[in-house]
């Protein structure tokens, strides 16, 4: 299959001059209450998230949408959570990029925090990529990709996205 990459940028600068205002207005929204995941093995992702990654445990309640299933949290800072479902006896098949779901989830850090996770990382042998020196890819126990990102909140790679 051939790429139109000239065309894809056509796309895309006329998309943002039609929708990227000098005023933008303000969102109905809060912020995220929490972003839900699914687990293999609550164990084994308490261990990486709260302790590998300092993401504090916050609660444990059963999902109301199966019996069996658990509905578990995690403190990602600014009020906001990082949850995850795990379901046994699904049967559920490994980790997969579709239409529709999960690419990435990146959590903001400092940069002094950014530094003492990669060392915990690397400590633990897991796989990882830095990208500018201020972001940090790598996947979790079940494959669910991962990026710890040491710019501000509302910055990326020095640009200003909110």
């Amino acid at each position: 299959m051939s790429i139109d990459y000239p065309a894809i940028k056509t796309t895309r600068e006329r998309i943002r001059a039609e929708r990227l205002r000098g005023h933008r207005p303000p969102s109905s929204a809060r912020g995220l209450h929490h972003f839900a995941l699914i687990s293999s093995d609550m164990e084994k992702t308490i261990a990486f998230y709260e302790d590998l990654l300092e993401f504090p445990l916050t609660e444990i309640v059963e999902n109301h949408d199966h019996e069996g299933s658990n509905h578990f949290f995690f403190d990602v800072g600014n009020g906001n959570l990082l949850a995850f479902f795990d379901f046994p006896g699904l049967d559920l098949g490994p980790y997969r990029e579709i239409l529709g779901g999960l690419h990435h989830v990146a959590v903001s850090v400092d940069p002094s925090t950014w530094e003492r996770l990669r060392g915990k990382l690397e400590a633990a042998g897991v796989p990882h990529r830095i990208e500018s020196g201020a972001s940090i890819h790598f996947r979790d126990p079940d494959g669910a990709r991962l990026e710890l990102l040491a710019d501000p909140l509302g910055e990326m790679y020095g640009l200003r996205v909110l």
